[in-house]
């Protein structure tokens, strides 16, 4: 009897560290979020989009409302074009601006919308002017022990 209550606990726990597992894998590959398949498109031309994937969610005030479609190149301007699907009940003003953050420290990089104040809106199609690109940890490390090192008396 008692070998049978230890195999069903070990089981439980088998278990659980499943379920934990798959919550951690949908976590990571980011498929637990909502899917913004009937949403408007929107695009906006960056010069670094850093780590940012397709996929990656679309933030106002800290509430996703979309999520990154397709990054590519544009072969005219070789900025990187980001083409993101926003919430249809969603409309965005055309001096809306668009950055790119991490979350945390080590976290995802995600795309948080700024909107302005002008009247009218983004027609389904346009495109996001003001954008602030995604800022390199590493080149930001590199520029402050340069500077440091450089003007050290």
């Amino acid at each position: 009897m008692e070998r049978r209550a230890v195999d069903w606990w070990v089981g439980l726990f088998v278990l659980l560290g499943i379920g934990a597992l798959v919550v951690l894998a949908t976590r990571v590959g980011n498929l637990s979020g909502f899917a913004f398949s009937n949403g408007y498109t929107l695009s906006a031309d960056f010069n670094n989009v850093g780590g940012l994937k397709v996929r990656s969610p679309v933030k106002l005030g800290g509430v996703t409302v979309g999520e990154v479609t397709r990054i590519r190149v544009d072969p005219k301007t070789f900025m990187a074009l980001v083409t993101m699907r926003i919430d249809p009940q969603l409309r965005l003003p055309v001096d809306t601006g668009a950055s790119i953050y991490t979350e945390g420290l080590l976290g995802e990089q995600f795309i948080a919308l700024q909107p302005g104040g002008m009247p009218q809106d983004l027609k389904p199609g346009g495109t996001i002017t003001m954008t602030q690109s995604a800022v390199n940890l590493d080149q930001l490390i590199g520029q402050m022990i340069f500077s440091k090192a450089s003007g050290g008396k």
